[in-house]
């Protein structure tokens, strides 16, 4: 699937609708790019006219910040800011919640002002606008469903209902864990957690999450979120006898079941 970045696009003479703004999990890491590509096939099939940055993105810079290292944050967002004042951006979709939040909440201190939407709001919008039309007989039709809260859409941004909405649209059986929405057990991989281990003594946080994703029941767990998908998906691992149980983002869900 060729995607078209923004350089390419300006260089035709042609303005995106939005900018896909891709974030390190989603270049790199292996499993998130299976993510990038379902939700750049949603954004194609549907007709949205978007581009990416391609090498022109960097990091957002949410990890260093969260790991205390402010002045390599603030380098990594000024750089950032530069390319995308320079192409006129005003609208910008990501996968990633930590994106998201850093892009929507912290540019702005630094002269980044930008209208960015989370992929699930975003996907609940062409949901709701009849854009995205679902298979009459959808493979997850009647599945068990699980949720989990990613902690930077949810009660960072108190986004909790667009995701929920998006899983309705599959005609799934939603089964919430216990702890959910603003009372959502954090998966573990925020405030950079996700790159280094747990201090002697602790309970792997990702393993209880996991647990209680398992206690549903639900052969799905869904998420909005790549690092959450790397936490559950290796909580899962440990967990030998729920080898048939599958973490997916929600995009991937969206684009299995597009008609």
């Amino acid at each position: 699937m060729q995607v078209p970045t923004m350089a390419e696009l300006t260089a035709s003479g042609e303005t995106p609708e939005v900018l896909f703004w891709v974030g390190c999990a989603g270049s790199f890491d292996q499993r998130a790019q299976r993510i990038t590509r379902a939700f750049s096939l949603i954004l194609n099939t549907v007709g949205v006219k978007f581009a990416i940055l391609g090498k022109e993105e960097m990091c957002t810079g949410d990890p260093v910040r969260r790991a205390g290292n402010e002045f390599m944050f603030q380098m990594m967002a000024y750089q950032n800011i530069q390319v995308l004042n320079g192409y006129g951006i005003k609208k910008i979709v990501t996968t990633c919640p930590h994106c998201f939040n850093t892009l929507q909440n912290e540019y702005a201190e630094l002269g980044g002002h930008y209208e960015v939407i989370h992929h699930a709001t975003f996907l609940q919008q062409l949901i709701d606008e009849g854009r995205i039309r679902m298979k009459e007989n959808g493979n997850f039709k009647g599945k068990k469903i699980t949720y989990h809260d990613s902690c930077y859409l949810g009660r960072a941004n108190g986004i909790y209902e667009a995701p929920r909405k998006v899983l309705e649209a599959l005609d799934a059986e939603l089964i919430e864990m216990k702890r959910c929405r603003s009372k959502g057990l954090c998966c573990g991989a925020g405030g950079a957690q996700m790159f280094k281990e747990e201090e002697k003594g602790t309970t792997r946080v990702n393993w209880e999450r996991t647990d209680e994703a398992l206690d549903t029941g639900a052969g799905i767990i869904a998420s909005a979120c790549p690092f959450c998908n790397t936490m559950m998906t290796d909580g899962v691992k440990t967990r030998e006898k729920e080898e048939n149980v599958q973490v997916l983002d929600i995009a991937e869900l969206i684009a299995a079941s597009l008609s």
